[in-house]
């Protein structure tokens, strides 16, 4: 049986045809996703939010835009959040106001952002639930961006709740927040609100009850053409379908034009531009969710089990226009349908991908693409043991007899997964802490130096692992590197399948990538050829593809330079966002990915 597994799974005979054509199959299943006949109709599972008959009668928009612009002035004259203003026109309006300062020193100045010690306040007013024992409550929150964006969102949160105030149907209390710089104010209000106290921010003065759900509005135009809906949260956790679901069940009632990833739906999906423009928007989607990042201010909300989405105003279709009052209407009906719920959204999927608001497709349709790439792994792993364990077979005295194969050295095979694994806890600590030595060496910036940092220890670990079995245990053997890769296929399996169990989008790019090269990696491969292709499909080159593509997607193509410069800043933010908001990509591709793939780079220089 053994030999028969054997001969079936050498390279040129079905085993390999059969790879191949599992690779093709995972990424034709992947693309044929978007292809509306194979994905579902979304529905509202929840039956609390079931209809949306209730008759929303907010009318206040020009009040709104009046209370906008007091807030501009008023930001103007204090550079920054007007504390005093915002907290005497949230008590004018009936609410129980409460402050939060807090400050946070980042590891390294964000270039983006113009920043590295940041200090702000959270202002944050609650309206008490007139009808219920105040143990749950909502959240509509308005980021205070600098300069003249998102003052129409504070002016609508501020005449919603004075619009609120008037209703006596809340069964829970409603929260309005307006934080200051955006996700590090918004951390130091969640982490005060439920006492996790992971970065020293000070417990809030005033809570209500338990958060259920949250709405963050972005809104920077007193003309606004369509609403944007976004989900992608940070570690690419996604809300509960059923509030996608309600944002899009109003937006048709009232009429409203609503976008996902900033494209439109069309209804021509027999077509090739009806599939290219799905394809598009489901691929945005898989892009945003796979770099791991908080797209919005809702994104924190999800990691303490509150289901948010950000909302954010569009003004680029120029052929249709709505007022604030009809994006009024529409957040009015949206709260009051989570008013009724007696239960936290769970009914619907949490794991989606989405080519349109209209049409998603579940995890059982996308895990499949993910299942047939690592089946190929699997199958290379199980070759691999196979011939292992088959005798070698040597001609004695004219007599054929088959020996037992001995075992590589414990040496041979553990000092290069050591030594990969080293390289990637320097390439995870050292360039925040050596920033200081090499801006004092070199004429660049501190996050300059810690980007290059990385890179360099990144190229620097080409040249680590693959001499290190014959410095410590001499030449390496036939079975040494077999086992070697046996061992490295294993580890990327299970790395790859708890990265898709967690972020989809992320383990099947990577997926995509390193399957093909690390499960044909031999050390008698054509070197040169070899080496470049598996530089090509590395990791950090995976990024760099992401980058571009991503650009084109969002119809915004770059040159060459200039995407290597967002390259650059994509590692910078890859870190930030680790530091400050525990984001889990750039560890597992500094300490996981990146080992494993040093250890297939260790078997192509095996001697």
């Amino acid at each position: 049986m053994g030999l028969f597994m054997q001969h079936l799974c050498e390279p040129d005979t079905l085993c390999h045809h059969f790879l191949m054509v599992c690779y093709l199959a995972a990424i034709v299943w992947f693309m044929g996703l978007a292809f509306e006949p194979f994905t579902l109709r979304t529905y509202m599972s929840e039956n609390a939010m079931g209809s949306t008959m209730v008759e929303e009668r907010f009318s206040s928009g020009e009040r709104a835009l009046s209370l906008a612009k007091e807030f501009d002035a008023h930001k103007r004259k204090a550079g920054g959040m007007p504390m005093e203003w915002l907290v005497k026109a949230m008590q004018a309006r009936g609410l129980e106001v409460f402050t939060q300062s807090f400050s946070r020193k980042l590891p390294f100045p964000d270039e983006n952002k113009e920043r590295y010690m940041v200090r702000g306040t959270n202002v944050y007013g609650i309206l008490r639930a007139p009808r219920a024992p105040r143990t749950e409550a909502l959240v509509i929150t308005a980021p205070c961006s600098p300069g003249n964006s998102n003052n129409q969102a504070v002016g609508l949160l501020l005449a919603l709740a004075q619009y609120f105030r008037n209703q006596i149907f809340w069964a829970k209390d409603i929260i309005f927040l307006v934080n200051e710089h955006d996700l590090i104010g918004m951390q130091a209000w969640l982490e005060g609100y439920h006492h996790t106290n992971i970065t020293g921010y000070s417990p809030l003065q005033g809570r209500a009850g338990s958060i259920q759900a949250a709405l963050s509005l972005e809104l920077s135009s007193d003309v606004i053409t369509s609403l944007d809906l976004i989900l992608e949260g940070l570690n690419g956790q996604l809300p509960n379908l059923d509030l996608a679901n309600l944002f899009y069940a109003f937006c048709q009632k009232l009429g409203v034009l609503c976008t996902i990833q900033g494209k439109l739906q069309r209804n021509d999906w027999d077509t090739a531009e009806g599939y290219t423009h799905a394809a598009q928007t489901m691929m945005l989607m898989v892009l945003k969710q796979a770099c791991g990042r908080s797209w919005g201010d809702h994104g924190l909300f999800l990691r303490y089990h509150i289901e948010a989405a950000s909302i954010r105003g569009i003004n680029g279709f120029r052929h249709y226009k709505m007022d604030v009052a009809t994006i009024g209407r529409l957040l009015e009906g949206m709260v009051r349908k989570l008013n009724n719920l007696l239960e936290r959204l769970h009914q619907s999927y949490f794991f989606y991908l989405l080519p349109s608001l209209s049409r998603f497709v579940s995890i059982g349709y996308y895990m499949p693409a993910f299942g047939l790439l690592a089946v190929i792994l699997l199958l290379r792993a199980l070759d691999l043991w196979v011939n292992l364990g088959a005798p070698a077979l040597e001609a004695v005295d004219g007599v054929t007899e088959a020996e037992q194969p001995s075992g590589p050295g414990v040496l041979t095979v553990l000092t290069p997964v050591v030594i990969s694994h080293l390289t990637g806890v320097a390439l995870y600590l050292l360039p925040v802490h050596l920033q200081e030595m090499a801006v004092e060496h070199f004429p660049v910036s501190e996050t300059e130096a810690v980007v290059l940092t990385a890179v360099a220890i990144y190229t620097a670990g080409l040249a680590l692992p693959h001499n290190t079995q014959r410095l410590l245990s001499g030449e390496g053997t036939e079975q040494g590197w077999k086992v070697l890769k046996l061992t490295a296929l294993l580890y990327l399996a299970v790395l790859l399948g708890c990265t898709a169990l967690i972020n989809f989008s992320l383990g099947f790019i990577l997926a995509v990538t390193l399957v093909p090269i690390t499960a044909s990696m031999t050390p008698h491969m054509p070197k040169a050829l070899s080496a470049l292709a598996m530089v090509l499909l590395s990791p950090a080159f995976t990024i760099l593809y992401c980058v571009f593509i991503y650009q084109e997607l969002i119809e915004a193509p770059v040159s060459v330079s200039e995407g290597w410069m967002l390259f650059l800043s994509v590692i910078s933010q890859g870190i930030l966002d680790h530091a400050l908001y525990g984001s889990l990509v750039y560890p597992l591709l500094a300490l996981f990915i990146y080992p494993c793939w040093l250890m297939f780079w260790n078997i192509l220089f095996w001697s």
